[in-house]
Parts: C-alpha cells; structure tokens; sequence
C-alpha cells in the first residue's frame, strides 16, 4: 500500500507567494492615506488599518498566483504551484481567506468603510482573474492601490474628501506606469515606453506644493531620482534581468509617492522621513524575497 507524503510548504513559499518583500509599499500608503483624511488619526487606528491592509496584499497576491497557475507553467515554471511546492487549492483558501479577513479587519470602523474594503477586495480579484490580455489591466491595479487610500481614510475619517481622492489618483498614475512595465517582466522589453509617462503623475500633482516648502522639494527629487533610475534601466536593458530590476524598483518607489503626499499634506518631516526610508527597506527585502 502506497502512502502518499503531504509536506507542508515551507515558509520561504509563502513569503514568495505573497511577495511580502513589497509589503513596506503597503504600509506608507497606509500613512499617507491617514496623514491626508486625518492628522490626528491615532496610532491604533493606523495600525490596525495596516494589519488589513496587509492581509489584502498578500491575499492579493495569492489569487494572483491561483489565477495565473497555467500560463505560469508555459512562462514561469519555477512558480511555487507549477512547481510543486504547494497545491493550488490551498492557495486559492489562503488568498480568500486574507481578503476577508482583510474586510474583517475594517468592518468594526462601519459601513461606509466596510463599502470601500469590499471594493478593495473586488477590484483585487478582479484584477488577478483578468489581467491576462486585457489591456486595461495596469488601470486595474492602479485602482487596487487608489482604494488603499480611500478606505484607509475613510477608516480613520469616516469620509473621503477632495485632497484624498487627488492624492489617490496620482498614486494610481505611478502604479499604472510600473504595472505597464511589469506586465513585459517575461519578455524582458517593455515594446513602448509613452506608458510610463504614468509615472509623473505624482510630480505633477506635486508642483502647486513646491513653494509650501523644502521638504515637498526634498520628496519630489528623491521620487524623480527613482523614476529616472528604473526608466534609464527598462530603456537600455544592458542586463539580462533589466526589466525585473527595474519594476522592483518602480515598486519600491511607491514608499517615495507616499512621502510626497505626506509632505504636501503638512505631514512633517518624521513622517515623510518614515515614509522614504521604505524605499531602501523594500530594495531590501527583495533581495531576500523576490518583489514580482
């Protein structure tokens, strides 16, 4: 009688799975959402918003590899599902167990919070089942992380005011411009690159604060330095691994988004300082787990 040996995966799979190394991306746009609704948005408040938006993030991350489990065997065999390191099935429970427990997590801050976690948590499956050939896929994703911001001020707030949604949307941009480049990682090219003019979307919102002061100046030049960095790389592609490098990079640079709207918001210096050290510990743990 034969017995099968069901090993459970081991925890360098589930870091993988979930991309954990981006999670810092993740928690400064729960900063800067809070800073923006709310000044005075308290510690717990804010930590407990970014336990949930944790949990949507990895869950996120989850489906993406369920979803995509079979063109991932044709292009990317040394995924942990193709390769055996873990069953599908388990995989798909885990994501949409994190994604209610993500909604879970906000629900206690009341409906109208409830309203956007649930949107958050459709947009992301949405994302994950239909990204394949849709060319409007990048929007998507750009609309995963716009809802990070709305319903994290929507938790701290209870409402959703103009310089929010303004601060949501140039977030959008810059993630619409790196989900472009990301969604070419396998071929390592990006055929165009007008998409990643996305990516001044931040810089643009961020010119009527310039005068404010040296700090929102300080924000702008350390994200226009990333920008230029990842761009440079994806145009030349001197390297084998250019077009991953770089869309780690743009990643990372989303804890520099998040500082430049902390600091147009009167945020301070110790919380867009806070902020843009997430971008060296982002670059960070993706050397140690991958970001895409």
């Amino acid at each position: 009688m034969n017995t099968a040996i069901v090993r459970a995966p081991s925890a360098q799979t589930l870091l993988r799975l979930g991309r954990v190394s981006n999670l810092p991306t993740v928690w400064t746009n729960v900063i800067a959402g809070a800073t923006i609704a709310n000044t005075a948005a308290t510690v717990a408040d804010i930590a407990n918003v970014g336990l949930a938006m944790t949990a949507f993030y990895v869950g996120g991350m989850y489906l993406n590899d369920f979803f995509d489990r079979e063109i991932d065997a044709r292009e990317r065999p040394g995924r942990p599902i193709h390769a055996g390191y873990i069953g599908a099935a388990t995989v798909s429970v885990i994501g949409f167990a994190l994604l209610a427990a993500g909604v879970a997590l906000l629900a206690p801050f009341g409906p109208f919070t409830a309203i956007w976690a649930l949107a958050l948590a459709g947009a992301i499956v949405l994302y994950d089942a239909w990204h394949k050939g849709n060319r409007f896929a990048p929007v998507i994703m750009g609309l995963c992380r716009e809802l990070v911001y709305l319903a994290t001020g929507a938790a701290v707030s209870g409402d959703v005011r103009t310089a929010l949604i303004v601060g949501a949307t140039a977030l959008a941009a810059h993630v619409i411009g790196l989900t472009y480049a990301a969604k070419q990682e396998n071929l390592n090219q990006v055929g165009r690159l007008w998409p990643l003019a996305f990516l001044a979307g931040p810089l643009l919102v961020a010119l009527s604060g310039v005068v404010a002061g040296w700090l929102v100046v300080v924000a702008s030049l350390l994200l226009c330095a990333a920008d230029i960095a990842a761009v440079r790389l994806l145009a030349r592609r001197t390297t084998a691994d250019a077009v991953p490098r770089a869309v780690s990079m743009l990643i990372a640079a989303i804890c520099l988004v998040d500082a430049l709207a902390v600091a147009l918001n009167g945020g301070g210096i110790a919380l867009t300082g806070i902020c843009a050290s997430g971008y060296p510990l982002t670059r960070l743990f993706q050397a140690a787990v991958p970001g895409t």
